[in-house]
């Protein structure tokens, strides 16, 4: 039998360490989230469904998406023992220029939908933390506040081909101007993907005042407060426009472009040229012979076309067939810095992570977006002195393995 006491009061004192929150609501909010995960569920609870919806889905039956995360899901690294990481080293270079972390952020639309701060403050994080930010074409904040936000930052400038080319035109030229160091050109949209979850939804730009809208608002008051007292919601690249995102798409996008677009680009603009959504290793070898300093390998998010290659699984391939010729990057699917780590080891440069950092402006703004950046930084580190690994250019394809239906990675690719 064991002998029970009552506890002393000093014994209870030591072991009552109540957790001690920021006193700011927000910081307080952001403090609970450990994972971009945690981020992704407190923006589900603070924005109304269609917002959420918008960021967080995909195309058709969102296949492709799932089949992104599972994809990294299969990775299993192979770490060395007994080496020193006491410091590691998770920078690199992006474009022949210093990258803090192997990440850049990824172009979004309509980044003031999911809270008013927007782009500008994707951006200043950005600038912070030393990583490129690549401003959409169809963003909410023209390039030049963007500029004006984040002077330091690294800008690069989506472009979408449009069927009205003087327009696309109009805006390379803004964004040379404003500084901006590289152009990325989006090229899996000749049309809009089915976006069911925004059709069912009834989701339109900027967002209607339905039943179903004004019934969420009771429960989502801080949004439309926030959307209804600040500038309007609108594209800043483009005139007015009411009605659904695929409608806009398939009204402005250039189903028509090839490859000769891209020549023409080249020709036109001088800094560098990242062509984004290349999915077989023969549509990367062409796009670096048409002149393409970087490609990445991307499936729009799986929110284009559903069933798509799946990036991760491309990569190696695509890394092979490009050599060094040019810069590889990877998007689609990344949450969590050991997600970046092992796209690096498989031969990216770097990574583009785009919902990552939108469930966190979701979840609190520009504080967000940092919360969302440090998580990051911090996985990708600890999972570099996991691995031992001191740096990220000592990254290599032997630190990792797909499980089930293993994808062969290249021996005499390029490194970063």
């Amino acid at each position: 039998m064991v002998e029970r006491r009552a506890p002393r009061w000093s014994e209870l004192r030591e072991l009552i360490r109540p957790r001690r929150l920021p006193g700011d609501v927000t910081d307080r909010r952001l403090a609970t989230a450990a994972t971009v995960a945690d981020l992704r569920e407190i923006a589900r609870r603070r924005v109304p469904r269609a917002v959420f919806d918008y960021t967080d889905g995909a195309a058709g039956a969102e296949l492709s998406l799932r089949r992104a995360r599972e994809a990294f899901a299969r990775v299993e690294f192979r770490p060395s023992v007994l080496r020193d990481v006491s410091e590691v080293d998770p920078a690199t270079t992006v474009l022949g220029r210093p990258s803090a972390l192997p990440l850049v952020f990824a172009p979004t639309g309509f980044t003031r939908l999911m809270h008013t701060e927007g782009e500008s403050a994707v951006g200043r994080v950005a600038e912070r933390i030393g990583i490129p930010y690549a401003l959409s074409t169809m963003g909410t904040t023209t390039i030049e506040a963007l500029a004006a936000a984040a002077p330091g930052a690294r800008r690069w400038f989506q472009l979408y081909l449009w069927r009205d080319r003087e327009a696309s035109a109009a805006l390379v030229e803004r964004a040379a101007r404003a500084g901006y160091e590289a152009l990325v050109l989006t090229v899996d949209t000749p049309v809009a993907g089915p976006r069911l979850r925004d059709v069912r939804n009834g989701f339109t730009i900027p967002p209607a005042l339905t039943l179903r809208t004004m019934a969420n608002a009771a429960v989502h008051p801080r949004w439309w407060v926030d959307l209804l007292t600040t500038e309007p919601l609108e594209f800043a690249s483009l005139r007015s426009w009411g009605g659904t995102v695929a409608e806009l798409a398939d009204r402005v996008f250039e189903p028509a472009a090839t490859l000769a677009d891209l020549a023409e680009l080249r020709e036109t603009w001088r800094g560098a040229l990242v062509v984004k959504g290349v999915q077989t290793a023969d549509d990367a070898r062409a796009v670096v012979d048409a002149g393409a300093d970087a490609v990445v390998v991307s499936n729009h998010g799986g929110r284009q076309l559903d069933r798509a290659p799946t990036p991760l699984e491309e990569l190696p391939a695509v890394v092979a067939a490009v050599g060094d010729r040019a810069e590889v990057y990877l998007d689609g699917g990344i949450l969590d810095g050991a997600d970046v780590v092992a796209a690096v080891a498989c031969g990216a440069r770097a990574c583009l992570v785009g919902r990552a950092y939108l469930y966190g402006l979701m979840a609190g703004g520009e504080r967000g977006v940092q919360r969302a950046a440090d998580v990051l930084s911090r996985e990708v580190t600890r999972t570099l002195q996991l691995l031992g690994v001191p740096s990220v250019a000592e990254l290599t394809p032997d630190r990792v393995r797909l499980r089930g239906g293993d994808v062969a990675l290249p021996t005499g690719a390029a490194r970063p």
